[in-house]
């Protein structure tokens, strides 16, 4: 395994490849209770946790012994279990005794947390997920046969996502053809109907048809015969939005802005009320009920509001806009995510559009890893999208993203 995929060097590639995912990190997992509960069989530990990391945050997907969905990234334990090769663990007998982590909310306050070790959450590409980890309020001593085990459970645990992300799509396909075929069944109906009745019209009349009725009778069928023509081109080359979708509810791999409005608070606003800065979520008012495709749609607004949070301070505000703009052709999502916070210069902005990015510390002194907006550019690039920065020093910051959801 390449050990350069897990320094902080390619923490851009480490974030891609747990993007490629496309986890929704509050939906159940296929198998990832039972392992994480298992781990904690075999390691003999009250706690267990599977936590991904991204740019800003540890997201929790299982827990077994502690309420737990998410902390900043920066007072994680498993952050630094990210800088570990497959086969290594992260070891620390007495959290109390280690200056990173002796003054953290976890180890001071309940549930006093003393022992951990980490088992890293390798992909066969050799970029680090995140991290199995098994704690406790006392110290323990796992032997290397268990240590084993649990690298063995944290394999199966990659593999178990890579399973439920290739469930996720055999389910978006299978919905997919289902509702081409309804269209087809809806659509062809209509011109066939047409055809037969126009048929028996002139079957009926017999040797009675004038001539000049008869032709337009047939200009009729052969028009119906075009529109059926027509609907199966459509079909298969999938180039046609589909229709009378505007209300239907949204299937598992889809949001609409409603849903996506939900997903967004759900999920920072405890971020928000940690820092005590006020998180809104507004919609435009046409097409609420459209339904879109999900796909990294929360990987960038996440990014683009955590790094909100990050950068504003105690009694400031993220104000979170979406819209949809439809037409016959395409279909765009409108991101918009303004804060009250530092604000930066046209240089600072300018960097975030070209390079790769710096690290900085928030406004409470919060890590900075340096790959948040750059990641968030690049899945909008690949997503055919736009991103422009608006701001200015001490004014705060507007963010202004444009997606192709066609």
């Amino acid at each position: 395994m390449n050990k350069e995929n897990n320094s902080s060097e390619n923490e851009l590639g480490r974030l891609l490849a747990l993007s490629n995912l496309d986890l929704d990190y509050y939906d159940s997992k296929q198998g990832i209770d039972w392992l994480a509960e298992m781990a904690a069989t075999v390691a003999g530990t009250k706690i267990s946790l599977v936590n991904l990391i991204d740019s800003y945050t540890q997201w929790t997907i299982s827990k077994n012994g502690i309420d737990l969905s998410q902390m900043p990234r920066e007072d994680s334990v498993c952050q630094f279990t990210l800088y570990h090769e497959e086969g290594e663990v992260l070891e620390i007998n007495d959290l109390r005794d280690d200056d990173r982590f002796k003054d953290k909310f976890y180890v001071k306050e309940n549930p006093n947390l003393t022992y951990y070790l980490g088992v890293p959450l390798v992909t066969k590409e050799g970029f680090n997920l995140g991290a199995l980890c098994v704690m406790d309020v006392e110290e323990k001593e796992i032997d290397i046969e268990k240590r084993e085990l649990l690298q063995m459970i944290a394999r199966q645990i990659v593999d178990r996502l890579k399973v439920d992300k290739m469930v996720h799509q055999i389910k978006a396909d299978m919905d997919s053809l289902q509702h081409d075929h309804k269209k087809l069944v809806h659509d062809i109906r209509g011109p066939i109907s047409g055809i037969v009745g126009l048929a028996e019209i002139i079957k009926s009349q017999g040797t009675e048809s004038e001539i000049q009725e008869v032709l337009e009778f047939m200009e009729l069928i052969q028009n119906s015969g075009n529109s059926i023509l027509e609907l199966a081109d459509e079909i298969l080359t999938k180039n046609s939005e589909q229709n009378n979708q505007h209300t239907r509810e949204p299937k598992d791999h889809e949001f609409n802005l409603l849903t996506l409005r939900s997903k967004i608070l759900d999920m920072f606003a405890p971020q928000a009320l940690i820092k005590k800065i006020k998180l809104s979520v507004s919609l435009e008012e046409n097409h609420q009920t459209y339904p879109f495709k999900r796909h990294r749609l929360m990987q960038i607004i996440g990014n683009l509001i955590s790094n909100s949070i990050k950068f504003t301070t105690e009694g400031g505000s993220v104000q979170v806009k979406l819209g949809l703009d439809l037409s016959k052709d395409f279909s765009v999502l409108n991101i918009q995510v303004k804060d009250s916070g530092l604000g930066m210069s046209q240089d600072k902005i300018e960097k975030l559009l070209t390079e790769s990015g710096s690290s900085e510390s928030g406004t409470k002194g919060e890590k900075g890893f340096g790959f948040g907006m750059s990641f968030v550019r690049k899945l909008v690039e690949e997503m055919r999208g736009t991103m422009a920065i608006e701001s200015e020093i001490g004014e705060g910051t507007t963010t202004k993203v444009m997606l192709n959801i066609t």
